[in-house]
C-alpha cells in the first residue's frame, strides 16, 4: 500500500478515529495490527521477516540488559547483527556478489530467485540502531514486546523512513496522547505538500526521465542533460514527499518523526548537501559506521579513508549494483577533496550562488549513475552529454496529454514552485510559512494543490511507485 493510493486514504481515514476511540492501554495493539496489515497488503508473507527479526532483536536486547558481562553482551549483539545483516545480504546482495564473483573467476553464477522485500533496508537499519544503542548502554531494553514490535513496524515510516532512533521514538509509544486539532491540521498540510511534490512534480518529471534513461541511445546532448537535471528534482520531490507524508501521518497520530530533508539544493558544498539530504541515513552512517571506524580522531589519511568508505557503503546500501557503488564513491571523492581543501586552508571565496551551482552540478552528475540502468548506459550518457545534434528537447514528451511543449514548460514551472517553497521554508519554517500567510492566500494554495493532486495524478496501474521503495 502506497501513500498516494486511494486505498491508503480509505485505510487512514478509517484508522484515525478508531485509534483515538480505543483506550490507551490497547492502542499499541491496534497500531501494530494496522502496521502489519499495511505492510502485508503489498508485500504478503514478507511481513514474517519483520516478525522474525523483531523477535530476535527483542530477545538479544533483553539478554544484553540482563548481564554486565562484556563477552556475553558482545555475543548477543553479534547474534542480532548477524540476523539483520544476514537477511539483508540474502535478499538484497547475494546475487550481486555472486554475479560479481562469477565475472572475476569464470565460475557459473547460481542466483537466488527471491523478491526484495519492500523497505528491508530501512527497518533493518532501525533495528540495528536499537540493539547497538542497548549494547552501548545509551538506551534501556524495551520490556514490552508489543511496543518494540510497533517501533519496528510503525506504518508511517516502515518502508522508506525516516530511519528513527530508539531514544527518540520508543518513549513516544508510552505517552498518553489525545486527538489534537492543531496536530491534525499541521499533519494534513505536510501530507498535502508531500502529495503535491510526488504526484504533480516528481511523477511529471518521471515521464521525461524514464523515456530518456530507458532508451538513452536514442538521445544525445541536451535531452540527456535535461533528463539528468530532471531526475535530480524527481528523486528529491519523490523521496522528500514520502518523508513529508510520513511525518504528517505520524503527527496526526501524536508522534514526532525526525526531519529527513532540509532544502538540499541550497547547499554550498557536498558535505553540506549530505547534512540536508536523507538526514536519517547520513546520521545513521555517521553514528554506526564512521565513528566506529575512528571518525576524524585518526591520522589524516585514515580520516579520508573513513569518509570514502562511508560513502561507498552508502552507495551499496541504496542498491546492489555497480552504478550505486560508483554513485557513492563519487560522493566520497567529493567529500575527500573538500576535506583536503579545508586541511590546506584553501578557502574558495566564491559568491554563495556560485557555490550552490557548483555543488548542484556535482550532485547531478553523480545522480547520472544512480539513475542509469547499467554501467554501459551510464558510459553512453556521459560520452554523449555534449554531443549536440539539434535534437528536440521536447521529444521525450511527445505522448504528453497537454502536448510536448506545454508539458515541458510545466516541468520547469513546477521545479520553480518546488524551489520557491523550499526557499520560504528555509527562511520561515514550514508551519510559519503557511500560518503567516493571509487566509485567502492559504486557502487558495490548499485548493490549488488539492485540485492538482486529484486531476493531474496517475492512479492505479499507471501510478509511479515511490523510488525508495526499491531500497
Amino acid at each position: 500500500m502506497t501513500f498516494t493510493a486511494p486505498e491508503f486514504v480509505i485505510f487512514f481515514a478509517a484508522f484515525v478515529p478508531l485509534y483515538f476511540a480505543i483506550t490507551y492501554r490497547f492502542r499499541w495493539l491496534f497500531l501494530l495490527i494496522a502496521s502489519y496489515f499495511f505492510y502485508a497488503y503489498g508485500s504478503g508473507i514478507a511481513v514474517l521477516l519483520i516478525v522474525a527479526t523483531t523477535l530476535i532483536d527483542y530477545t538479544a536486547a533483553r539478554a544484553m540488559g540482563a548481564t554486565a558481562d562484556p563477552a556475553r553482551r558482545k555475543l548477543y549483539l553479534a547474534a542480532s547483527l548477524t540476523a539483520n545483516l544476514g537477511v539483508l545480504f540474502i535478499f538484497k546482495y547475494f546475487n550481486f556478489f555472486n554475479q560479481s564473483l562469477s565475472a572475476l573467476t569464470g565460475y557459473p553464477a547460481h542466483p537466488l530467485n527471491l523478491l526484495l522485500p519492500v523497505g528491508i533496508s530501512f527497518y533493518t537499519f532501525q533495528s540495528i540502531a536499537y540493539t547497538v544503542e542497548v549494547y552501548r548502554g545509551t538506551v534501556q531494553p524495551e520490556k514490552h514486546l508489543g511496543i518494540f514490535a510497533t517501533f519496528v513496524a510503525f506504518f508511517p515510516q516502515l518502508v522508506a523512513g525516516p530511519i528513527e532512533r530508539p531514544g527518540h521514538m520508543l518513549p513516544q509509544y508510552h505517552r498518553r496522547v489525545n486527538f489534537s486539532v492543531d496536530g491534525t491540521v499541521a499533519g494534513l498540510r505536510l501530507i498535502l505538500w508531500g502529495a503535491f511534490k510526488k504526484i504533480v512534480i516528481a511523477d511529471r518529471l518521471a515521464i521525461y526521465v524514464n523515456t530518456v534513461y530507458n532508451a538513452p541511445q536514442e538521445y544525445s546532448g541536451l535531452p540527456l542533460i535535461v533528463a539528468t537535471i530532471f531526475f535530480a528534482f524527481q528523486i528529491y520531490g519523490d523521496f522528500s514527499a514520502y518523508s513529508d507524508i510520513a511525518i504528517g501521518t505520524a503527527k496526526i497520530l501524536g508522534f514526532d518523526l525526525m526531519i529527513n530533508f532540509r532544502q538540499p539544493f541550497f547547499a554550498q558544498s557536498v558535505r553540506e548537501f549530505w547534512a540536508r539530504w536523507h538526514i536519517s541515513l547520513s546520521t545513521w552512517f555517521r553514528d554506526y559506521l564512521y565513528i566506529p571506524l575512528g571518525g576524524s580522531r585518526v591520522p589524516f589519511p585514515r580520516y579520508l579513508l573513513n569518509l570514502f568508505i562511508v560513502f561507498v557503503v552508502s552507495g551499496l546500501w541504496h542498491g546492489a549494483s555497480w552504478t550505486f557503488v560508483i554513485w557513492g564513491a563519487l560522493h566520497g571523492l567529493y567529500i575527500v577533496v573538500e576535506a583536503i581543501f579545508s586541511r590546506l586552508n584553501l578557502s574558495l571565496n566564491f559568491p554563495a550562488l556560485l557555490k550552490i551551482a557548483v555543488t548542484f552540478t556535482l550532485v547531478v552528475f553523480a545522480f547520472l549513475f544512480f539513475r542509469a540502468n547499467s554501467l554501459a548506459d551510464a558510459g553512453y550518457i556521459i560520452s554523449h552529454l555534449f554531443a549536440f545534434t539539434g535534437q528536440s528537447l521536447t521529444a521525450p514528451l511527445a505522448e504528453g496529454l497537454l502536448g510536448a511543449q506545454t508539458e515541458f514548460a510545466l516541468c520547469w514551472a513546477f521545479i520553480g514552485v518546488l524551489l520557491l517553497v523550499d526557499y520560504g521554508i528555509a527562511r520561515f519554517g514550514f508551519e510559519q510559512l503557511w500560518s503567516a500567510s493571509p487566509g485567502v492566500v492559504r486557502w487558495a494554495a490548499y485548493y490549488a494543490a488539492g485540485a492538482a493532486v486529484i486531476f493531474s495524478g496517475l492512479y492505479g496501474i499507471g501510478a509511479q511507485q515511490f523510488i525508495y521503495f526499491q531500497f
